[in-house]
Parts: structure tokens; C-alpha cells; sequence
């Protein structure tokens, strides 16, 4: 199950955070700056896959922001990798070629993408097409 997803720039600003757990403010700003320290000082060379208290992240980067999620232990660590390859190409499909301001200008519709994908903690939906006509649908009655 995911416990938390996270999205940063390389700086450390969160631009979109979900928690499937509930975790308190202070909690949540003290869990954003340790994985911005590990996702943003580890060596490229070593795997996208790090032991963080009694979970593990999965993280992933595309230009200049972090895609994190933190996951059960006994979880597939590949099958979130690829979820969040997904998620981005989600991003990528509905804005066209997204970009950090996307997210920031557009975070409402960015939680209606990662709400269709993903369902209290579990992946919800896999099929690109499927949650594109979903959102964009909900996109209508705006």
C-alpha cells in the first residue's frame, strides 16, 4: 500500500503531496525535507529503491522534479516504479508536455489525475486511456 505521495523540485519546495495515513503538519514537513536530503543527495549510480524508517521509497526524476512514493516494505518495488513512469505520461498527455508550473497553476486537476489512478493507497486504474477520458470528462462540468 502506498503511505504517501510526494512531488519536489530540486530546491525541496513540495509541489504536490497526498498521505494515505494520517500524519500530522510538523510530521508531514519533517518527512518532506528527509526524502528531499536522500532522493536529491544519492548517487545516481545506485538503485531508485531506499529503506526509509519501516517503508521504502520509490522515487523517480524527471527534469527537475522528484516523483517519491513511500510503500509497504513487502510491497513490488517495479510496479510503482512503472506507476510512476505512468503517472508523469498521465501529466505529460493532459497538459502537454507538463511542467512544474502545470502543477502549481493546475494542482486541482493534477489530485482529479491522481485520484482516478490511484484509490486510498492501492493503484486503482491502469489503463492510460481510461483515465484520461475520466478526467477529461470531469474537466466538462467545471
Amino acid at each position: 500500500m502506498i503511505q504517501f505521495i510526494v512531488l519536489q523540485n530540486r530546491q525541496g519546495k513540495t509541489r504536490l503531496s497526498k498521505y494515505y495515513r494520517a500524519y500530522t503538519d510538523e510530521a508531514k514537513t519533517k518527512i518532506e525535507g528527509e526524502i528531499h536530503r536522500i532522493v536529491t543527495t544519492r548517487d545516481p549510480k545506485f538503485t531508485n529503491f531506499v529503506e526509509f524508517k519501516e517503508y521504502k521509497l520509490i522515487y523517480r526524476r524527471y527534469a527537475g522534479l522528484f516523483f517519491t512514493l513511500c510503500v509497504d516494505v513487502n510491497d513490488n518495488e517495479l510496479v510503482y516504479f512503472e506507476s510512476i513512469h505512468l503517472f508523469v505520461e498521465l501529466l505529460d498527455q493532459f497538459f502537454g508536455n507538463v511542467c512544474e508550473l502545470d502543477l502549481v497553476f493546475n494542482f486541482n486537476k493534477v489530485y482529479m489525475i491522481l485520484d482516478e489512478f490511484f484509490l486510498a493507497g492501492e493503484v486503482q486504474e491502469t489503463s492510460k486511456q481510461t483515465i484520461l477520458h475520466r478526467v477529461q470528462d470531469l474537466d466538462k462540468l467545471e
